[in-house]
């Protein structure tokens, strides 16, 4: 398979995933400031965390000063400055896909270029809330329906690797971020009584659509050890870490044959070692402190495997944003 081809597969599975996770937090924070009896609280209390899962926050500071939902929720759909603004993903998962447009099932395609041009069909500076609402839903349907046609239609060889290598890699990084916002957020208010701590865990939990899975493991009630447990080390939960990292250990040893050679040595070391990390490691004894300085850690993990996966195979090469979230370079 050519380069190119594998990297515009890599690329757009990485799009498609960051559509769709961002579509779930966004939505969930707007259902929530919906909710909420007092908007201007959720306002400066939660916007803040959707921008640091979804975004730069350091980048949104430059450009504005102030947290109302509105501009929040321009900047995170439509901003064309903002790579990770959802109109920015789509756009880019359907060049990808139309890069490698021979080799993926024509379903796919359609499913990708429908969404983008009625993802267009939104009017990027005068929407409205109902609006947006509706294209959040039709991401996160687009993302569910092309998963269901790869699964469903593509044979197990190199071109559904490199789609699915991109995907668990996107998923395992952004299951982290959510969980280090949380845990910084919960560590800073840990001397205030009147925290609702049990609010974050929850968000979490939405954020990765895993509140009814996590319920019934851990019935009836949510607590921050349970959370952290499921969302990082739980081995039946899609979204959990190190489901991910072992999916991507998977696949790359699927798509070797099983052996190590001279040129992918260095990719199988960086995951090893990443899975010798959970099987040594006991989440339910470490402290928040540690806890964030082991997502961290983990998001550095994450994007060293990532560029290394890029050399392995001579991909583009990938550079760390701002953001800390690998980002894709369009020419």
């Amino acid at each position: 398979m050519l380069s190119r081809v594998a990297d515009s597969l890599y690329w757009m599975a990485r799009n498609i995933e960051r559509a769709e996770n961002n579509s779930r937090v966004l939505s969930a924070r707007l259902i929530n400031m919906l909710e909420a009896s007092d908007t201007d609280a959720v306002a400066e209390r939660d916007w803040e965390e959707v921008i640091e899962i979804c975004a730069s926050f350091s980048d949104y500071k430059q450009e504005y000063s102030t947290f109302n939902p509105d501009t929040i929720v321009q900047y995170l759909a439509f901003q064309e400055q903002n790579p990770n603004s959802l109109a920015n993903c789509i756009g880019y998962a359907r060049d990808n896909a139309k890069s490698a447009r021979e080799i993926i099932p024509h379903e796919l395609w359609e499913c990708l270029n429908e969404c983008y041009w009625n993802s267009i069909d939104v009017d990027r500076q005068y929407w409205n809330l109902k609006e947006v609402d509706h294209l959040l839903r039709e991401i996160k349907l687009m993302s569910f329906t092309t998963q269901g046609v790869i699964e469903s239609s593509m044979t197990r060889d190199e071109t559904y690797t490199f789609i699915q290598i991109g995907k668990w890699l996107e998923r395992a990084e952004k299951t982290a971020r959510i969980l280090n916002v949380m845990c910084e957020k919960a560590r800073k208010e840990a001397e205030n009584p009147e925290a609702h701590h049990y609010y974050y865990w929850l968000a979490a939990l939405q954020f990765v659509n895993g509140h009814d899975a996590y319920l019934k493991k851990y019935p009836p009630t949510i607590s921050a050890k349970d959370v952290l447990a499921f969302l990082i080390t739980d081995g039946t939960f899609p979204r959990s870490i190190q489901y991910c990292v072992n999916h991507v250990w998977d696949a790359v040893k699927d798509m070797e044959g099983g052996k190590v050679s001279h040129y992918s040595e260095e990719l199988f070391d960086a995951i090893e070692r990443v899975k010798i990390e959970f099987d040594e490691m006991k989440i339910k004894d470490l402290q928040m402190h540690e806890l964030g300085e082991f997502l961290d850690q983990f998001q550095d993990h994450c994007n060293n495997i990532g560029r290394i996966f890029s050399k392995t195979y001579y991909l583009i090469e990938p550079a760390d944003s701002s953001v800390g979230v690998m980002t894709q370079f369009q020419n």
